[in-house]
C-alpha cells in the first residue's frame, strides 16, 4: 500500500512524491489550480468580458498581500514581475553620487547582489558583510559609514536558512535615516512578519516559494513616503493617475504603488497567487508557522540520529522553513544525486543539501526522505 504524499487536501500529491524544496519552487494548492482552470476557462468562453471581475480579483490580491506583511496599506503594495525587478526598481530609481555605499550580506542569492553591483558605473560601492558570527546583525550595523544610503538584506538566508532579526536591523537604519531593503522571498509564507515592525522601506518578494503560489507575479512594498524619492525608469499606460484615460497627454505619475507598474497586469498570475494566499489566510500564519517550525524539528532531529552536520542554524529564532545539511564521508554533490534518484525534491545549496518542507507535509515523506540518507 503507497503512502500518500500529503495528508492535506488541498494538496493531492502523488504517493511517489518526496517533495522538499519549497525554498526553490512549490506545488500549487488545489484551489490555485482550479482558480487557473476557471480563468482559462473564462477566456477561452467568453475571453475579457468579465475583466471587471477580474480587477476585483486584482485589489483582493493587493488586501492579502497587505495583510502578510503586517497590514500595510494596499497603496503601497505593487504587483512585479519577480524579485530581481523589483530590487532593479529600487536600484536604478534612487539618487547615487560616487562614493555612496549599499551594505548587503555574504550569503545573498544573486537577485539581491546584481542589482547593486551593477551600480559600480555610477561609483556605489557594495559591502558584503560576513553573517558567520555570533551576532550577525551587529555585524551588519557595524558595517554601516556614513557613506551608507542602503541596507538590502534577505530575511532568510536561501543557502544556510538563516534567519535574521529584520526589526533590530531596520531600527538602526531608520535611526541614521538609511534606506533599509527587505528581500522577504524564504520568509513569506512561512510565519508571520510585519513590514512597519522591521522599519522596512522595501520588501520585495516573488510568490512562488513559500506564498505558494506561480512564478512571474511579485510582491513589492514601497513606504508610502518613500515612492516619490525612485526615480521612474520605466513608464506605461498603467502607471499614471488617470490609467482609464487613454487621450489624457497630460498625464500625471499614480500617487501610489501603482506608479510601478508600467503596463498591463498578469492577470493568469494574479488569479493564482490571489487564490494561493487566501489557504494561508484561511489557516492563519501563527498556525502555519507552528505546522512547519514541527516539521523543520522533526527533520533537524532525524539528521542529527544519522550523523549529519547541520549547516543551517538550530536555534528556533534562527530558522524558518530551511534545513541545510551534509553527511560525513560524503559529497554534497554525491548526497543530492543519491537523494534525487530516491525521488526526492530537493537541492544542493550553502554547501551543503538544502530540505524546505511546508506546514502540509506528511511526517511520512520526511521518514522517506530521511531513510534514504
Amino acid at each position: 500500500m503507497s503512502t500518500p504524499a500529503s495528508d492535506h487536501p488541498e494538496f493531492p500529491q502523488q504517493d511517489d512524491l518526496i517533495y522538499l524544496n519549497h525554498a526553490a519552487v512549490a506545488p500549487w494548492p488545489e484551489r490555485t489550480r482550479r482558480a487557473v482552470q476557471a480563468f482559462a476557462d473564462a477566456n477561452c468562453q467568453v475571453g475579457a468580458r468579465d475583466y471587471p471581475h477580474w480587477l476585483k480579483v486584482e485589489q483582493r490580491l493587493r488586501e492579502r498581500l497587505a495583510w502578510l506583511i503586517g497590514n500595510v496599506a494596499t497603496d503601497e503594495i505593487a504587483l512585479l514581475k519577480n524579485t530581481s525587478e523589483g530590487l532593479s526598481v529600487i536600484a536604478q530609481g534612487l539618487p547615487w553620487q560616487p562614493g555612496d555605499q549599499v551594505v548587503i550580506s555574504d550569503q545573498e542569492f544573486p537577485s539581491n547582489r546584481i542589482p547593486w553591483q551593477a551600480l559600480a558605473n555610477q561609483g556605489v560601492e557594495v559591502i558584503e558583510v560576513g553573517l558567520g558570527v555570533d551576532d550577525p546583525e551587529q555585524a551588519v550595523i557595524d558595517a554601516i559609514t556614513p557613506s551608507t544610503r542602503l541596507v538590502s538584506l534577505s530575511a532568510v538566508q536561501y543557502g544556510s536558512g538563516l534567519q535574521m532579526n529584520m526589526t533590530r536591523i531596520g531600527q538602526a537604519c531608520r535611526a541614521r535615516d538609511i534606506l533599509f531593503c527587505v528581500d522577504a522571498i524564504q520568509i513569506l509564507g512561512t510565519q508571520p512578519f510585519d513590514a512597519n515592525e522591521a522599519c522596512a522601506d522595501f520588501v520585495v518578494a516573488d510568490g512562488h516559494k513559500w506564498m505558494l503560489g506561480p512564478e512571474g507575479l511579485a510582491l513589492f512594498y514601497c513606504r508610502k513616503e518613500v515612492q516619490p524619492r525612485l526615480t521612474l525608469r520605466q513608464h506605461g499606460w498603467h502607471m499614471i493617475a488617470n490609467a482609464g484615460d487613454y487621450s489624457e497627454h497630460e498625464w500625471q505619475v499614480a500617487d501610489n504603488a501603482k506608479r510601478f507598474e508600467c503596463g498591463s497586469p498578469n492577470m493568469l498570475g494574479i488569479h493564482a497567487l490571489e487564490a494561493s494566499l487566501s489557504l494561508l489566510q484561511d489557516i492563519g500564519m501563527a498556525e502555519v508557522e507552528r505546522e512547519l517550525q514541527a516539521r523543520v524539528q522533526y527533520l533537524i532531529d532525524g539528521l542529527q540520529e544519522r550523523g549529519a552536520t547541520l549547516i543551517s542554524a538550530m536555534a528556533p529564532e534562527r530558522r524558518a522553513g530551511i534545513v541545510t545539511f551534509r553527511l560525513p564521508d560524503e559529497s554534497p554533490s554525491e548526497t543530492f544525486q543519491r537523494l534525487k534518484q530516491g525521488g526526492v525534491v530537493c537541492a544542493e545549496r550553502g554547501g551543503g543539501v538544502r530540505f524546505s518542507p511546508h506546514f502540509y507535509t506528511a511526517f511520512s515523506v520526511i521518514d522517506r526522505a530521511l531513510a534514504l540518507l
